[in-house]
């Protein structure tokens, strides 16, 4: 089975987001499986600057609108093809400037999406199966219906297409169509047409071969209108070739028991190392270093979808508790001056780092107690999986991939893995973080919470082997 991964970011070479961290993980654990498996992405400003490419001599000529533009062909010398384009994508950010998206990523993706398959043409891959991420790769499996229907090299070729977040979709105004080259009957309702303008995600749910999504509750959620973005009734007319297959992280990176950006190892076995860890968090954050008072940690995008409104309603809440807060991230303004204005106004109990520092992040995950996930909605959520590989219990909102993967705990029977909470309010994120306390002061209850969550398994092995098994039903279902 020959597997070709399309997706607009992937580790190590370009993130903004979780979508990269599986792209890349997904893409090793096939290689460890033994499979043939590639990536392929554009060849952004930061990759050339940050990794040594070797140049295949490949050129490709995309047409994009009226324009015919040349991309040359990159590969890391194993598993990653590369198309550069310099006009869209020799730029210092991947999708836009925190002023707002570039204005032309629309033909950017138009160019991805089509490149990608004369890419294909140019080095003769005949993949089995073409996997899609999110919107920038939407137009794909639509191209190939349509534009590059004739031909054999793609004639057995199976499309999956997985959304990472249903409320990106890449929405670009009407008088934009013409640049995708595709019929202008397809600009309607069953089309992609959306509300009057061009829906890129859209575009891939109604020609995908098969659709996913990161986790099952998410999968079920989607086809709401509470959740669907608009899209539910799409998604309700496909929800045979729906299927949520949980995310998972590389236990290579994201392991306590070797992770060489934090002070002291540990593990189940050993678990007095995250003492040690907690109290250089302290240190570095500027915040008393007592071992005792709690430490509540948060690390991703600060955005309204991951609660920051409800966090910051809740940071006098937080700490009349008695426990301390430290937070990395970027994202809204709106968000990073609230957090900005509260680290200062409670200098000493509240630290707030924004942007984004990898090893930081991996010391928050060691030295913090809990790890708060408040989201209004979560595909998955990969914070919550990295927090209980290192013993950190998360207090989070009961939805998507968060309900899926955090067990709520049990006090009868010391059961669970971390703390759940349903209502989208302050007082319920406060309420649950109170209950999580509780247990922290029983310290033979909370030692066997952190085991609880060091204990499980969200590896990549299980849902590679899930998606892999998804490949080969939709590959024969498309040679039928």
């Amino acid at each position: 089975m020959r597997i070709l991964i399309a997706t607009p970011e992937a580790v190590p070479f370009a993130k903004t987001g979780g979508l990269a961290d599986v792209a890349g993980a997904l893409l090793n654990e096939y290689r460890s499986m033994k499979k043939d498996a590639y990536l392929i992405l554009p060849l952004y400003k930061r990759i050339k600057e940050n990794f040594k490419l070797s140049n295949t001599g490949l050129k490709i000529i995309v047409p994009v609108g009226s324009r015919k533009l040349t991309g040359r062909i990159f590969s890391d010398g194993s598993s990653t093809y590369f198309i550069e384009c310099n006009e869209f994508f020799d730029r210092e950010d991947l999708y836009g400037t925190p002023a707002g998206d570039y204005h032309d990523n629309a033909s950017r993706f138009v160019f991805f999406s089509r490149g990608i398959i004369e890419a294909c043409k140019a080095l003769k891959f005949k993949p089995d199966v073409i996997h899609c991420n999110d919107w920038q790769t939407g137009l794909l499996p639509l191209y190939l219906k349509t534009i590059y229907k004739s031909g054999n090299l793609f004639a057995k070729t199976a499309t999956v297409i997985t959304i990472h977040n249903l409320g990106y979709q890449g929405l670009f105004h009407a008088s934009e169509m013409p640049i995708t080259g595709l019929d202008l009957t397809l600009f309607n309702p069953e089309g992609i047409e959306f509300y009057g303008k061009i829906n890129f995600l859209k575009a891939g749910l109604i020609s995908a071969d098969s659709i996913t999504t990161v986790s099952t509750n998410y999968s079920k959620e989607i086809l709401s209108k509470e959740y669907g973005f608009g899209l539910d009734g799409v998604l309700r007319k496909r929800s045979s070739d729906l299927a949520g297959i949980i995310n998972g992280i590389d236990y290579n990176e994201w392991n306590p028991a070797s992770d060489t950006f934090i002070p002291e190892n540990y593990s189940t076995k050993k678990i007095a190392g995250k003492r040690k860890c907690k109290l250089q968090l302290l240190k570095n954050c500027s915040i008393k270093s007592d071992a005792e008072i709690p430490v509540v940690g948060m690390v991703g995008r600060l955005s309204s979808q991951k609660g920051l409104d409800l966090v910051l309603e809740s940071i006098e809440g937080i700490l009349s508790t008695g426990a301390n807060l430290i937070i990395l991230g970027k994202g809204d303004e709106l968000f990073q001056s609230g957090l900005s204005r509260a680290a200062e106004k409670y200098k000493g109990r509240v630290y707030v780092k924004i942007g984004y520092e990898d090893a930081l992040a991996h010391k928050i995950y060691a030295g913090s107690d809990i790890f708060l996930m408040p989201s209004r909605y979560e595909p998955c959520g990969l914070g919550q999986l990295i927090a209980m590989r290192y013993g950190t219990i998360p207090v989070a909102r009961k939805t998507g991939g968060l309900a899926d993967t955090v067990s709520d705990y049990e006090p009868l029977t010391g059961n669970g893995t971390g703390f759940l909470f349903s209502d989208y309010t302050p007082s319920a994120l406060q309420g649950c973080l109170n209950r999580a306390l509780c247990v922290y002061v029983d310290k033979g209850r909370w030692k066997k919470l952190i085991l609880n969550a060091m204990e499980m398994d969200f590896s990549w092995k299980n849902s590679a082997k899930e998606y892999i098994e998804l490949y080969k039903r939709v590959i024969k279902k498309k040679r039928q």
